[in-house]
């Protein structure tokens, strides 16, 4: 474990650089000019001069690439073009929302996922497993935009179970940071609950009608307990593996979902910095995405022998 551990640190540095040069010339390809964003339209050719030095953009580009990683591993993204705050302190701002929203998405994706696709599984061909499908095919087919528009007008508007925006932080009121949060969260966390619901139920059939399945049944051990014992924890393989894979899609979800809740999270920078042109704030939300998931792809990998030890990952359990 401790040489695949080690083989996969240096394959995460080598992403992370190539990553990084992918992100800044990516950047640079984007239609229209930050420092004209930033001068205004009526600026004058020396006023663009002076703003394009102040923000290095008027030397190479390997000159600036390599100013850019140098400023990267000391902390240091530069400061907005648009607001002229630091990056750091925007990240620091927005990315506690979003990871609130997500680590709370994810919980209910989870809890819900599994849930159904134990009941899928337990009632086989008979109405709780029509309504387990039916709840999954709507996570699946449903937009979130369309989802969250539905439930402000319904649970939030017009019963008042929950409020339409806002956002309270979690850390000095629990909760009611969690209470603010829980509408966005479920119709963030349905798309990938469904999904899990689907993968869980065709997991545990798969383990369910295996050899040793019918074994322990035949030693006398009750339905539940081999559902629970060897069905649930095979199928958390297939979790585990859901959840890394799928949090691209909850961070691309993020972006739309707190833009209907009116979030001041990751999603929000994300966009304004987008309609801005503002390279640096988009350079280092890009690279800690990318961060994200080299370091989430690497915890999937490790929990694989964490929860069966039977698997073998680069030749060490």
């Amino acid at each position: 474990m401790g040489r695949y551990v080690f083989t996969r640190l240096w394959q995460s540095v080598l992403t992370l650089v190539l990553a990084s040069l992918v992100v800044f010339i990516g950047v640079r390809q984007l239609p229209g000019d930050p420092a004209l964003a930033m001068a205004g339209e009526e600026a004058s050719p020396e006023q663009l001069a002076a703003v394009r030095a102040d923000l290095g953009l008027d030397q190479p580009l390997l000159t600036q690439y390599f100013s850019f990683v140098r400023n990267m591993f000391q902390g240091d993204f530069g400061e907005s073009t648009r607001t002229g705050t630091p990056v750091t302190e925007l990240v620091a701002t927005t990315l506690p929302v979003t990871l609130w929203l997500s680590a709370y998405a994810i919980v209910v994706a989870i809890v819900v996922g599994i849930l159904l696709g134990v009941v899928a599984e337990r009632f086989r061909g008979r109405w709780p497993e029509w309504v387990a499908n039916a709840m999954a095919l709507i996570g699946l087919s449903v937009p979130n935009f369309w989802l969250g528009i539905l439930a402000i007008l319904y649970l939030a508007v017009t019963l008042g179970w929950f409020p339409a925006s806002g956002y309270v932080d979690v850390l000095s009121d629990p909760l009611r940071g969690l209470y603010y949060l829980t509408l966005p969260a479920l119709i963030l966390g349905t798309g990938l609950a469904a999904v899990i619901m689907r993968q869980t139920r065709a997991s545990m059939i798969e383990t369910m009608t295996t050899d040793y399945v019918r074994t322990a049944r035949a030693k006398g051990l009750g339905r539940g307990r081999v559902l629970v014992r060897y069905g649930l924890r095979n199928s958390l393989i297939v979790v585990v593996t859901i959840v890394g894979l799928q949090l691209g899609g909850l961070i691309s979800g993020a972006v739309v979902t707190e833009r209907i809740f009116a979030l001041p999270g990751f999603g929000k920078l994300t966009l304004d910095a987008v309609f801005t042109r503002d390279y640096p704030v988009i350079q280092a939300v890009v690279l800690i995405i990318t961060v994200s998931y080299i370091l989430i792809n690497l915890a999937v990998d490790i929990l694989y022998s964490v929860i069966n030890p039977k698997i073998r990952v680069g030749g060490a359990a």
